[in-house]
């Protein structure tokens, strides 16, 4: 069945499942938010802000609407989050004609160097009940689904 095709799924026990899955889904997601943002709390920062250090960290330079983009989220919400993070001295917006660029100062790259590869390595040991192959099917499956989502 191709994903992208309006049909109907007659099987009850078929669409049983696909509750299944999504509530299984959505406790593991609320779940791995609790944990993730519990772990960050040892450097004061919240998932959101994590996520603006992470991503401005590798692309410095990113624009204000790419770090949007790149972070499914509204202009609203990104400016209240680099707003805070540039009162906390981590991130200098750099006016570029109508755009502002974004770059980590020397305490936000301080920061995102701790940070980074702790989450990394806490984010890998909630795999790692799965196998290597296992981690790589997951990944798979969730990009396939969310492919079809278009």
């Amino acid at each position: 069945m191709n994903p992208r095709e309006n049909t109907t799924i007659h099987s009850r026990a078929e669409r049983r499942l696909g509750v299944a899955l999504w509530a299984r889904l959505a406790r593991f997601y609320e779940r791995q938010i609790r944990l993730a943002s519990a772990h960050l709390r040892a450097w004061d920062v919240s998932t959101a802000q994590f996520d603006v250090l992470a991503t401005v960290g590798a692309h410095e330079g990113i624009t204000q609407q790419e770090l949007a983009e790149r972070l499914l989220v509204t202009q609203g919400n990104i400016t209240q989050l680099l707003d805070k993070l540039e009162q906390r001295g981590l991130l200098r917006r750099c006016p570029e004609g109508r755009t502002n660029r974004l770059v980590l100062t020397d305490a936000g790259r301080r920061l995102h160097d701790d940070v980074v590869p702790a989450q990394e390595q806490f984010q890998a040991q909630q795999f790692a009940p799965l196998s290597r192959a296992e981690r790589q099917q997951l990944l798979a499956l969730l990009r396939k689904l969310q492919h079809a989502q278009r």
